[in-house]
């Protein structure tokens, strides 16, 4: 006799990474080149289905090891993508997951089924299969909401950052371009970033100061609540 409920274990799970790096060039995204099917030979975000045995959080971390080399970064979940055909082979939901990290500090070593893993520009993103141009739009809008009210830019830069650095990552987060004067006197106004007294070093211009994130500051400011309205 057929189980009642056999109709309702015929889904699989997959995880999808969206990981943002930043340089000087501005915001990037990390995507691999697929060395199997489905869509081989194209780019798209490090995700694959996961094991029935590994929970979801530990299955993102795997999979972003496995296929770019990457690990002990940050991360976060970001919202489950279920449309009915959008994987060639069935049913499959993916849930994604979002990754900020210093392209500095990124050494890349894709292996597995990824051919290759690089750093895209995000204004420069081919068409990716699957529906990873949607997660990728999601994940970029959702960044742009939480980096006004948490410190999760940050995480982009490298301890010691100078004030053009620090806009330059604003800018390339929200897509705008903020006048020099008043993007510092807001910054600076919220308080949670310290004068460190050092500046750069072996630079052809004038050595800039260098500031760093202050996380107690931050906690006390977000006990009321914030948002920074550049």
């Amino acid at each position: 006799m057929k189980n009642a409920l056999s109709d309702y274990f015929k889904a699989a799970v997959s995880v999808d990474n969206v990981v943002f790096g930043f340089e000087k060039t501005g915001l990037k995204i990390l995507l691999i080149y697929r060395g199997a099917e489905p869509f081989r030979d194209q780019w798209a975000l490090p995700g694959d289905l996961i094991s029935v045995d590994i929970d979801l959080v530990s299955s993102a971390e795997k999979v972003l090891q496995k296929l770019t080399g990457l690990e002990k970064i940050y991360m976060e979940q970001l919202q489950t993508f279920g449309k009915v055909n959008r994987h060639p082979y069935g049913r499959v939901f993916t849930v994604s997951y979002f990754a900020l990290i210093k392209i500095e500090d990124a050494h890349l070593n894709p292996s597995s089924w990824a051919e290759e893993a690089a750093w895209f520009p995000i204004n420069e993103i081919p068409n990716l299969p699957f529906d990873h141009n949607e997660i990728l739009e999601f994940a970029k809008s959702q960044l742009k909401l939480r980096i006004r009210r948490q410190p999760i830019g940050f995480e982009l830069l490298p301890k010691l950052f100078t004030l053009t650095e620090l806009q330059n990552m604003y800018e390339s987060v929200l897509e705008t371009q903020f006048d020099v004067r008043n993007f510092r006197k807001k910054i600076l106004f919220l308080d949670f970033i310290t004068d460190t007294g050092k500046k750069e070093n072996c630079v052809a211009h004038r050595p800039a100061k260098l500031f760093k994130y202050n996380a107690k500051r931050y906690q006390k400011l977000i006990e009321n609540g914030y948002e920074l309205a550049l």
